[in-house]
């Protein structure tokens, strides 16, 4: 069983995969597309600009990294979510270039909820709450769940954790705001997608883990 049996294998049906494209070049990226996948994410908005140019319209581009404000212009008209929205400064942008482009643009918020890891972005548990009621006065911008990584570290446990907090959060945002608006955890990569989902998670952002079996391609 190679690496993409084995991670559908363990999704059930209501759990996405968004398969992350970094630094995979457009015939790797493509052997996924044949099998039927339709997100994919980046991380790097020069890159996403040039994948967009040579691989099919129908894609979902999902935007997963940090996000420079001068960088959103460019990445609007391309991106079906922004994953790391992380400042009101960033949702502000966001907020007037959407505008300018009459469309509304889903938002996952970005939290930061590893105390071991010091150089991540996101919001802190503490945030939440007041940051999603900020950004309510921004009429084209749609909050739909909040996106987290998990640590830096091979212990299952600090990992479990990590993401329990995380489905915490969820749920609270949920009762805050309600499930149909915030329906959306993203949450588990290549090395900790497994324990994620057992944590709640519904949409995994996988992409190592995927690409180490289409290398030669």
């Amino acid at each position: 069983m190679n690496s993409y049996e084995t991670v559908k294998q363990q999704l059930n049906e209501n759990v996405q995969l968004c398969v992350v494209t970094k630094r995979q070049n457009v015939k790797q990226i493509m052997h996924y597309y044949n099998l039927g996948e339709r997100t994919f994410a980046e991380s790097r908005a020069q890159e996403l600009l040039e994948k967009v140019l040579l691989l099919p319209e129908d894609i979902q581009w999902q935007f997963i990294g940090h996000l420079q404000r001068n960088k959103v212009k460019d990445i609007i008209p391309h991106v079906s979510r922004i994953q790391s929205l992380d400042s009101v400064r960033l949702a502000e942008e966001i907020e007037k270039q959407c505008k300018k482009q009459n469309r509304v643009m889903p938002c996952l918020v970005e939290f930061h909820l590893a105390e071991q890891d010091t150089n991540k972005n996101g919001l802190s548990f503490d945030e939440a709450i007041p940051f999603f009621k900020q950004c309510q006065q921004f009429q084209h911008i749609k909050l739909e769940g909040i996106m987290v990584m998990g640590p830096h570290t091979n212990e299952k446990e600090e990992i479990k954790m990590v993401f329990q907090k995380a489905h915490t959060l969820f749920q609270l945002l949920q009762s805050e705001f309600g499930d149909e608006q915030i329906h959306i955890l993203s949450m588990g990569m290549s090395n900790d997608y497994q324990i994620a989902i057992s944590c709640g998670s519904n949409m995994v952002r996988i992409g190592t883990y995927l690409f180490q079996d289409v290398q030669g391609v």
